[in-house]
């Protein structure tokens, strides 16, 4: 696939899309991407200890847990992009795990469901507005088209920083892209 850095972001979109339904349509193409990144993921949820949910590397920082719950969600906002037209992230309820098994199978569900709503993703959806909001006010808007894989690039940024607080509190960080000085089952 074509990075955005490579083109302007209409060329991009337009690349993209051509692309997409090349290979049987935008959705089965950005669900088969979705699911190479969520196997990453999903190790680095897993090896995420519910002890240190409110440790963080920096003041300015996320907490721990807050990061692994974003990791679990993001791919919940796929699915309302595809069934709404909108989330507004001061509202939006989290999901409070209790236990480390409980975030890893709320993030399956997750990515489950937005497997589903990509592969029976119409092509028409694809040109319709989508607005990112905080407290009613727009911060982000565009096509679904264009909102969509920033998204999945959003999930990668977030997990890389899992994979960072982990090595700092010597958690053994999966092979992601390939082997880790702790995983070398690339």
């Amino acid at each position: 696939m074509i990075g955005r850095t490579q083109l302007s972001t209409a060329e991009h979109d337009e690349e993209f899309h051509e692309q997409a339904v090349n290979a049987n349509g935008f959705g089965a193409a950005f669900a088969k991407e979705l699911e190479m990144e969520s196997a990453a993921s999903r190790k680095c949820l897993e090896g995420f200890s519910m002890d240190l949910f409110k440790w963080k590397p920096h003041e300015k920082s996320m907490e721990m847990g807050y990061l692994a719950v974003l990791v679990a969600e993001i791919p919940k906002w796929i699915t309302a992009m595809i069934t709404g037209d909108e989330i507004d992230l001061a509202t939006f309820a989290h999901f409070e795990p209790k236990t480390t098994e409980e975030l890893v199978r709320h993030f399956d569900e997750n990515v489950e469901e937005a497997k589903k709503a990509l592969q029976n993703l119409p092509e028409e959806e694809l040109g319709k507005q989508f607005y990112l909001k905080v407290n009613g006010a727009t911060v982000s808007e565009g096509t679904k088209l264009a909102m969509l894989e920033p998204t999945i690039n959003h999930l990668v940024h977030h997990r890389g920083q899992l994979s960072v607080y982990m090595r700092l509190n010597d958690i053994a960080v999966p092979s992601i892209y390939g082997p880790s000085a702790d995983d070398r089952s690339f």
